[in-house]
């Protein structure tokens, strides 16, 4: 049996279950700032990738240590609408050389894709479960009467 997997300090800051008796004081720390879309995505998954990065640098978690597992989510989520594409336009089943109804292949691979995107969707704090375990500060709000104190 796997237990839970273990989460950066970062995010036990964040959710404020951080305790420095169980940190790691040698762990590397991950630069923030955006990642550079790696070359080999296709169009579509450069665009997912910009999207994912736009939405984790929102959220203050974007590192461009993160490209590669970025990359692979943008892949997955484009083999999902490709693969369901396939789908609507095909149906689900199809019908063998020998007459009996068989699912399409589609179907499996959409189910494999979908969950390993939503792993890495997990990994990055991007489900509504992980999302809300997370209180990030909000930013202080500005007095506005403070031009009138001068």
């Amino acid at each position: 049996m796997r237990g839970n997997k273990s989460k950066p300090d970062e995010i036990k800051v964040i959710q404020g279950t951080f305790r420095p008796d169980r940190a790691n004081s040698d762990a590397p720390s991950a630069p923030s700032g955006l990642p550079d879309t790696p070359h080999w995505l296709s169009e579509r998954a450069a665009e997912l990738f910009a999207h994912l990065s736009a939405v984790l640098d929102a959220l203050s978690i974007a590192s461009p240590v993160d490209v590669h597992m970025l990359a692979m989510l943008a892949s997955r989520l484009e083999e999902i609408e490709i693969l369901t594409a396939v789908i609507e336009d095909c149906g689900r089943t199809y019908q063998s050389e020998s007459g009996l109804w068989k699912a399409r292949p589609e179907v499996a691979q959409r189910s494999e894709a979908m969950r390993h995107a939503q792993s890495l969707l997990t990994e990055f704090g991007l489900s509504p479960a992980t999302r809300n375990r997370v209180s990030a500060g909000k930013p202080a709000q500005q007095n506005p009467f403070a031009a009138l104190d001068s």
